[in-house]
């Protein structure tokens, strides 16, 4: 049995399309994503036995006619073609998956996503040469997949697929979620043997870095967020402390031009205790000594863990902060209070935690007046960094059913979702706000943030403190001045 994952190529003459980042695009920063998704479902095969071939296209920023001829030099008859997509470019990625099958006729076809788990029938029916969709949590759906097509079995008893027999859509019944997470094999593991660590780039971290997800799903009930609405669910899953420290002492031995870790857990501190135990080995093992890493944190993490996980050897935390008004706060199911955010950046502060700040406008509630009161509760924070975006409502979530009933949002084209040249576009016009008003206002915001005299005199006495830190924020300089100092262009219809 052989197997094919593939990042399909999507734009490259404009950049690297980040597919499996929270909001897929080209972004102005340079960040991309690992493949994170696709990479533990190759491993998960292949400690099957099965043979495993993986392509990140974009990250080579390789077009169609390159990642054809790297497939076709493999000189393989695949019997799994796994075909990665994202909304945005998901009538790409079924064309793609259907060209594929074309060459490779006695290959199964399958999309996995975001994208095809929210909509499976509708992007079954994007392209008739795909063979199935698979619903959800990918990893074992793939797994049994293959056993099943190995062993020429009916594909009734394959959880979590949706696929095509005798001209009918056929929907199995949903895979549950993996709950031994210890079972899946290191990303790290994969990414040294497929992908180059340098074609990767994190505008938070230190250049080359490592992405792995120590958990999955997430107990917050965030309107807007993907991944926990469509794929991974609201338990939070999560791997040992044992064997996250582990990978640790993986990516430090076996790859030691990492210099960074960033979990991607929606939220890794969701559990007070397992972060304080995994700050612990970490400490006992000395790890903290050789690697840095960030995280995403919930804005309820206490001072105590925020000083353990600093001496653990984290360095940056990333929260959703997202509005400075509780009302859009409580709108969007955020959970937290603006007084929980300021002690929160108070606590990280005093613990010598940087912080890199989302914000976001264009949600329920809305007005001109609450996304000033962002801006200025974003200026009286003062994080290291921010973020400001508009909303992205993606199908699946409650953000995209709220604006297509309230006609905020055109979903008749999903290439709408970014602009021609694979960049952020915003795709909601609010009653009182128009899309062109929402852009602009990012674009005002991150003036205002990052050109004051005190963010600039601070970033300049933080790099002088090592070598490291004045490469970061070079980097970071040069990825966001364009932004700064060019007017965007808005939005595109």
């Amino acid at each position: 049995m052989n197997i094919l994952f593939v990042n399909p190529p999507f734009k490259a003459e404009y950049g690297k399309f980040s597919r499996e980042a929270r909001s897929a695009m080209i972004t102005n920063s340079g960040v991309i994503y690992y493949p994170l998704w696709l990479l533990y479902a190759a491993g998960v095969c292949k400690k099957e036995n099965f043979k495993v071939y993986f392509l990140d296209a974009p990250a080579k920023r390789m077009k169609h006619e390159d990642a054809f001829l790297w497939i076709k030099e493999k000189n393989v008859n695949f019997d799994l073609i796994v075909v990665d997509t994202s909304t945005p470019s998901i009538y790409n990625d079924a064309k793609f998956g259907g060209d594929l099958k074309d060459i490779y006729k006695n290959a199964f076809v399958i999309l996995v996503g975001t994208h095809p788990t929210a909509l499976p029938e509708e992007t079954l029916g994007l392209d008739m040469r795909v063979d199935g969709i698979a619903c959800g949590e990918f990893d074992y759906i793939i797994r049994d997949l293959a056993k099943a097509l190995d062993k020429k079995q009916d594909l009734s008893e394959v959880r979590g697929l949706v696929y095509r027999k005798d001209n009918k859509t056929l929907k199995n019944k949903p895979m549950e979620p993996i709950m031994n997470l210890d079972e899946i094999p290191f990303a790290s593991k994969l990414i040294k043997e497929f992908l180059d660590p340098k074609d990767y780039f994190f505008a938070a971290s230190l250049y080359p870095e490592v992405q792995i997800f120590t958990g999955r799903g997430c107990p917050a009930r965030c309107y807007f967020c993907v991944y926990p609405q469509t794929m991974h669910g609201h338990k939070y899953r999560v791997r040992s402390a044992k064997n996250v420290v582990e990978e640790f002492e993986y990516i430090v031995n076996e790859m030691p031009e990492v210099k960074e870790i960033v979990i991607e857990d929606d939220t890794f501190t969701i559990d007070k205790n397992r972060t304080q135990e995994i700050c612990k080995l970490l400490i006992e093992k000395k790890i903290n000594k050789k690697i840095k890493w960030l995280c995403n944190a919930r804005v309820n993490l206490d001072y105590e863990t925020m000083k353990l996980m600093k001496k653990a050897g984290c360095k940056l935390i990333i929260p959703g902060i997202e509005s400075g008004t509780q009302e859009i706060l409580n709108n969007i199911k955020k959970g937290t209070t603006l007084n929980q955010i300021e002690e929160y950046v108070k606590n990280a502060k005093k613990a010598k935690l940087l912080i890199h700040a989302c914000y976001m406008v264009g949600n329920k509630g809305e007005t001109k007046e609450t996304m000033q009161n962002t801006l200025n509760f974003a200026i009286k924070l003062n994080t290291d960094t921010a973020q400001f975006y508009t909303l992205h409502p993606y199908p699946g979530t409650e953000a995209y059913n709220w604006a297509v009933e309230n006609g905020y949002l055109d979903n008749k084209n999903y290439e709408n979702w970014i602009k021609k040249d694979g960049t952020h576009n915003c795709v909601i016009d609010l009653d009182n706000i128009s899309s062109k008003e929402l852009v602009e206002f990012c674009d005002y915001a991150r003036k205002k943030y990052y050109l004051r005299p005190r963010y600039i005199f601070r970033k300049i006495c933080q790099s002088l403190t090592s070598w490291d830190e004045l490469v970061r924020n070079v980097k970071g300089f040069l990825n966001i001045a364009p932004k700064l100092f060019k007017k965007q262009e808005g939005i595109e219809k």
